[in-house]
């Protein structure tokens, strides 16, 4: 029977077994709304506050300053708007990002725009990281926010967010990290990394999907995306979604009782792939080689297409992606490998492979045998391939 690997971690992770168990009471018994004063209603917000509680532990935050969200997105859409409307009622309608931040960063921003903000987004460097000079010398006067995601998407690469919230403390700028990638699988102490915001998402932790929180320290007034009751203090409206909530819990604190663990032995599955998959001819890894989340892998093989890749991939049982789940409709090459400098023929080309801990070393076989059948097979019946080979054009890589 033909062994079938889900190497796509970055876009979605199994809900853990011990989330789900811990989820199963909040569907059929302990099923009150916990806005409600009755007993029922009662013990559902003693496991609201529970969550809460646990969720602000793995983060090292005060648990009044978690607000549960639908997901990692309207958690970013909560933040980037509070940053805009802070800075608006003091004159400050400036905000710094980057070019290769997530679109739910990037369309908020865009709109934004719309709306009479200036946004300057940070040219990435090659490696796949911006520092905090670049961000010290973007800021102005009138600059409202930054926002900069703590892990990128699709290459992996860890951005300095300490030194950059230094910078931001330093100038009186408020500064919020998508950090979406990053919660569960690398350390977070939103303390020591100088933020005021910080947005996550359950289920690229294996927790469930439909559930996110938001940081916001102490002092950060945040602005309302959803209207209604005073669910989230007030700043989140909607009946609360116990079950996930709690699934949520229970994932962030099992993903970081053992963190630097799995960070090694996700790490050594990762270079493992790396080596790998750097033997076959004009491939490049994406990104720094070490400043990098620990599972997250970004390659670009000369003469295909991403596309054909995850098809043909998928046949031999690997399940991967060629960036963002979000954008896997998409036909146009990603703006993250853009943003990085590489042409769009080689953009266009892009493997992401994302690993952890429920993975292991016998699967980074199996993907380390797939890979190169199917990069040979899909460059044997390549024209573009061919003229590379045959020199009619050069290689770029």
């Amino acid at each position: 029977m033909l062994m079938y690997v889900y190497a796509d971690n970055a876009a979605t992770t199994a809900l853990s077994p011990r989330a789900l168990e811990a989820m199963m009471p909040y569907f059929s018994q302990v099923y009150g709304n916990a806005s409600s004063l009755h007993s029922p209603g009662q013990r559902a917000a003693e496991a609201l506050q529970k969550a809460r509680e646990d969720v602000a532990a793995a983060i090292n935050a005060d648990f009044k300053e978690i607000y549960f969200t639908g997901g990692g997105s309207e958690a970013d859409n909560q933040a980037i708007l509070t940053g805009a409307a802070i800075g608006a009622r003091k004159g400050k309608k400036h905000i710094i990002s980057t070019a290769f931040e997530h679109h739910a960063v990037l369309h908020t921003l865009a709109k934004l725009e719309k709306e009479g903000y200036e946004v300057t987004l940070l040219p990435v460097h090659e490696n796949g990281v911006v520092t905090a000079q670049d961000v010290a010398a973007a800021i102005r006067p009138d600059t409202a926010l930054v926002t900069i995601m703590f892990v990128n998407n699709e290459i992996g690469t860890i951005q300095p967010i300490a030194q950059i919230g230094a910078v931001c403390r330093e100038k009186g700028v408020l500064f919020h990290t998508d950090a979406v990638q990053a919660v569960g699988h690398v350390p977070v102490d939103v303390k020591a990394l100088n933020v005021d915001m910080l947005s996550m998402a359950a289920h690229k932790f294996h927790g469930p999907k439909g559930v996110g929180a938001l940081y916001a320290r102490k002092g950060v007034p945040l602005v309302n995306v959803i209207e209604g009751g005073q669910q989230e203090r007030g700043k989140r409206g909607g009946t609360e979604n116990i079950p996930g909530i709690v699934g949520m819990a229970a994932a962030i604190k099992e993903a970081t009782e053992n963190l630097d663990e799995d960070m090694a032995y996700v790490t050594a599955l990762r270079e493992k792939l790396i080596e790998g998959l750097s033997k076959i001819p004009h491939s490049r890894l994406n990104g720094d080689r070490q400043q990098r989340v620990p599972g997250t892998v970004n390659f670009c093989f000369e003469g295909i297409e991403g596309e054909g890749l995850l098809l043909w991939l998928d046949q031999k049982g690997v399940a991967a992606s060629s960036g963002s789940a979000c954008t896997s409709g998409s036909l146009d090459p990603s703006h993250v490998l853009l943003a990085l400098g590489l042409p769009h023929e080689i953009a266009h080309g892009s493997l992401r492979l994302s690993v952890d801990r429920w993975n292991t070393e016998e699967e980074i076989d199996h993907i380390l045998q797939a890979v190169p059948e199917v990069v040979d097979y899909l460059r044997a019946m390549s024209p573009v391939w061919d003229e590379l080979e045959r020199g009619v054009t050069p290689h770029l890589i």
